[in-house]
């Protein structure tokens, strides 16, 4: 099969172009470079059966595809704030780009929507039939707002020119090949215990999320885009943890002295994000199978490799 992935070079576009590609598939992968680096995509560099394209889907492409996942567009508050109106350019007119080319080729078309969707949501956790609590006008509304008007767009190509679509509403995933500097917990976390310093938590850490590690994460992409259902399906760990306990579990995996620090809570910062998994479950029969521990243990020699830093695990339970 022939599969376009955009935003290939992303940290999880990089992991659905390995899976896909360790699957035997023809795969295209799409990316401008503003969070996605060759890095992630190298080892496929010459392959016969990958294709590298820069571009940017606010401008649009002529290819034949018989399947487009469309993951293209900054995930992080510090990339897609950077940047506010390029990013819902990009959710928007990158959709669109997409959206025409799945119908002119009549391939099948996934958007990586987001559990931001549900803004600081008032139901918890969070059913695929809650429609959120976003504020229009915020500083993360370029994203909240942006993928919003992705999946009405999605939603109107199948209604209107009977695209074959799917949506996922992608819940915080992190892993290997994460930038180091997006601005996410995790990876925030993970980078100042291998530096030293001391971690910073927002408010008082009693905000709760949950984490998926990004294998889990791609099977259940794969598993919703080759499944007879549209979605949007919520995929994600629902297991629940505060913000100040994946500090200690960190804390305890890399640096047991170093120091946690607080600082007040950022405008618009959810308090609670768990997905409700129950329809992945029922019409994928996909739910994780990579603790928050495990997931740790794999991810933190990554970035360790990356900043040049020394890591020797810590044998510790968490």
């Amino acid at each position: 099969m022939r599969i376009l992935v955009t935003g290939g070079a992303g940290f999880i576009g990089s992991h659905l172009v390995d899976r896909l590609m360790e699957a035997g598939h023809e795969v295209i992968c799409l990316d401008n470079y503003f969070t996605g680096t060759k890095r992630n995509i190298l080892r496929w560099i010459g392959h016969p059966n990958f294709e590298l394209i820069r571009h940017d889907v606010t401008d649009p492409i002529r290819l034949e595809v018989d399947q487009i996942y469309h993951l293209a567009c900054p995930a992080s508050p510090v990339h897609y704030q950077y940047n506010p109106v390029k990013t819902i350019k990009t959710n928007v007119m990158g959709t669109l780009h997409m959206l025409g080319l799945a119908k002119r080729v009549k391939a099948r078309f996934l958007l990586a929507s987001t559990s931001e969707v549900y803004g600081d949501p008032l139901v918890h956790p969070q059913p695929e039939s809650y429609w959120g609590n976003v504020n229009p006008i915020g500083i993360r509304s370029c994203y909240d707002e942006g993928k919003r008007v992705a999946e009405t767009l999605t939603f109107d190509y199948h209604r209107q020119n009977n695209v074959e679509v799917r949506v996922a509403r992608i819940f915080n995933t992190y892993g290997p090949k994460m930038q180091v500097n997006d601005g996410r917990v995790v990876s925030n976390f993970i980078v100042q215990a291998l530096q030293g310093i001391p971690l910073t938590v927002y408010g008082d850490g009693s905000q709760t999320r949950s984490f998926c590690y990004v294998s889990d994460l791609v099977e259940g992409l794969i598993q919703l885009m080759n499944s007879d259902h549209i979605g949007p399906v919520n995929l994600g760990n629902p297991d629940e943890y505060t913000v100040l306990e994946l500090a200690q579990k960190i804390q305890a995996l890399i640096n047991p002295g170093v120091e946690i620090q607080f600082k007040p809570l950022p405008s618009d910062d959810p308090q609670r994000r768990r997905p409700d998994i129950t329809l992945a479950r029922t019409v994928l029969g996909w739910q994780p199978t990579i603790s928050l521990l495990e997931g740790l243990q794999r991810t933190i020699p990554d970035f360790a490799e990356r900043l040049g830093i020394p890591y020797t695990p810590m044998m510790v339970e968490v």
